[in-house]
């Protein structure tokens, strides 16, 4: 056994705190003064996207032999928490980056990375993600959207819901029936689409609830067509290549959502420090201190299996799809729980749009939906559980 004084057997690397202090720089000065108006506006947080072009934490997952910086998926987790932690619909520009690019990382040939990662990782374009449909949510193989060979090309009609940061992006991974006979799962291709490819449109923009600076539309497709060699991966292996990109990708629902939550817990802190009744700080009150006390102790709880699951990630762990499940189920669960407390915190102050806890609570329920709903992910760690 080592008995040197330094030894620490569980600790972020110096390299990923280095990370830490340089996006939460970033964030603080340059996201956060406008978060407040990007969810009033309910307009694309332009200054966060070019914030984080000019730092290297616009797409830091791209690899450096494709113009990136090569940053594993823990500090991707990172970057991801410290921006959701200033504003969450920001921290969708990096997290949708990842999304929309994982599955060219993980299965696409040499050709089509060296065509679409390059352009990423230099802030040129985000890259978004088309697998859901209106009647294909959580029964992704249930997708209607066809792509129809001809010669060498596809014609993809059909469409897709709930597609974050469409119309912003250029390139899209788009998932298509290319077999209809075929058996159910094997029978769904990966492409990418172009913005500028003709016959894509856009729907209007969704109005939502919370992370109002992500624009949310529908892609409609009308004979698209799309050159061969812009498949990704195998023809019939889209589905498995959709579900291992969301293992890789829920982790890091699993950091906005710890992210949003720190936040609300800075926010109340500040508050309960300042703000005095019947005489003394509200922070001197039991009641509030166990408040506190549950809401740190949870929110570090998410935090750490994050951490796990994002080494998992890098990785590439058997048991990956299980902690992703639960990192991204149990750290949106907290995140809801503790805006929630937040507000309570703050009383009526809380819910005015004077104080951003308001708006942290609108943006923490969408973690507990997207990338799959929560009960989703307990089907998937129950599966997992039981070998199925």
């Amino acid at each position: 056994m080592s008995s040197r004084p330094d030894f620490d057997t569980y600790r972020l690397s110096e390299d990923h705190e280095a990370i830490r202090e340089a996006v939460r720089t970033v964030a603080e000065n340059r996201i956060k003064p406008h978060a407040a108006a990007v969810d009033e506006e309910s307009r694309y947080p332009q200054e966060a996207h070019d914030a984080l072009v000019a730092s290297d934490f616009f797409a830091p997952h791209v690899a450096e032999e494709y113009g990136g910086v090569g940053a594993d998926a823990l500090a991707t987790c990172i970057v991801i928490e410290e921006v959701a932690r200033a504003c969450a619909s920001s921290s969708l520009i990096p997290a949708v980056n990842k999304l929309g690019s994982m599955p060219l990382v993980l299965a696409a040939d040499d050709h089509v990375k060296q065509r679409y990662l390059p352009p990423l990782a230099a802030g040129e374009t985000t890259f978004s993600y088309g697998l859901s449909e209106r009647e294909a949510g959580s029964d992704t193989a249930a997708m209607r959207c066809r792509a129809v060979r001809e010669g060498d090309d596809w014609a993809l009609s059909g469409q897709k819901s709930w597609i974050t940061n469409a119309g912003v992006s250029e390139f899209y991974t788009v998932l298509a029936v290319t077999d209809p006979d075929g058996p159910r799962g094997n029978n769904i291709t990966a492409f990418v689409v172009e913005k500028e490819d003709e016959g894509f449109t856009f729907g209007e923009k969704e109005r939502k609830l919370g992370i109002k600076g992500s624009p949310t539309r529908e892609l409609h497709f009308d004979r698209c067509r799309i050159p061969g060699d812009r498949v990704v991966g195998d023809v019939g292996a889209g589905l498995k290549i959709a579900l291992a990109t969301l293992d890789h990708t829920r982790v890091t629902i699993g950091a906005q959502a710890v992210g949003i939550a720190q936040g609300a817990l800075d926010e109340a802190l500040a508050y309960v420090t300042e703000r005095k009744q019947f005489g003394q700080r509200i922070a001197e009150f039991q009641g509030v201190q166990f408040m506190l006390a549950d809401m740190a102790m949870q929110l570090e709880a998410a935090r750490q299996l994050v951490y796990v699951a994002a080494a998992k990630s890098e990785r590439s762990d058997g048991d990956l799809r299980f902690f992703g499940a639960a990192a991204k189920a149990y750290a949106s669960d907290v995140a809801m729980q503790v805006t929630t407390d937040a507000v309570q915190l703050l009383g009526g102050a809380g819910y005015t749009r004077d104080f951003p806890l308001e708006r942290m609570m609108r943006d923490a329920k969408i973690t507990q939906i997207y990338e799959g709903t929560n009960q989703v992910q307990r089907l998937v760690m129950a599966r997992q559980l039981l070998g199925a």
